[in-house]
């Protein structure tokens, strides 16, 4: 029987591994269509979570020798250097580049909005009610409640 590490489910999913796959096949072999048999694609992706644990485990020991607890994208690249993989660390570093650079469009349209929505918000004039109370004021007023406590003990003391 085959002995499991770790407590939960560490599958990768299997139809995102079929894609990565069938990318790079047809990249290497574009004039035939090449399928994926179930054996292989378990394969594929145990080797895969297999690649992930052992970068994992590297990028963590580089990590601890700095003595920091978070890895930062430098570890895992020094990590590829450590395992002999220098190949992988230019096109990781290029996706890494593209990523921040479209994360930071994105952050800055998204505080750019946020912005907007606060300054919105300080400028709009407060609607008044006819008894001059402001909208937000109305039916928030305390004294309510005292009010028909007032008259309840009133009814009482008159009852004795």
């Amino acid at each position: 029987m085959e002995k499991k590490i770790g407590g939960g489910n560490e599958e990768l999913p299997k139809t995102i591994v079929r894609r990565v796959v069938k990318e790079k096949l047809s990249q290497c072999s574009r004039d035939q269509d090449i399928s994926v048999n179930k054996d292989s694609l378990l394969a594929f992706c145990e080797s895969a979570r297999i690649f992930i644990h052992y970068l994992s485990a590297t990028a963590n020991d580089i990590c601890k020798e700095s003595k920091r607890q978070t890895i930062k994208a430098e570890d895992v690249l020094k990590a590829l250097e450590d395992m002999e993989f220098p190949e992988l660390v230019r096109p990781l570093k290029a996706s890494l580049d593209e990523f921040r650079r479209k994360n930071a469009g994105k952050k800055a349209a998204a505080s750019r909005e946020k912005e907007a929505k606060k300054k919105r918000k300080v400028e709009e004039p407060t609607v008044e009610g006819t008894d001059g109370e402001s909208i937000d004021d109305v039916g928030n007023d305390d004294n309510d409640d005292n009010d028909e406590d007032e008259d309840e003990d009133e009814n009482r003391a008159s009852d004795d």
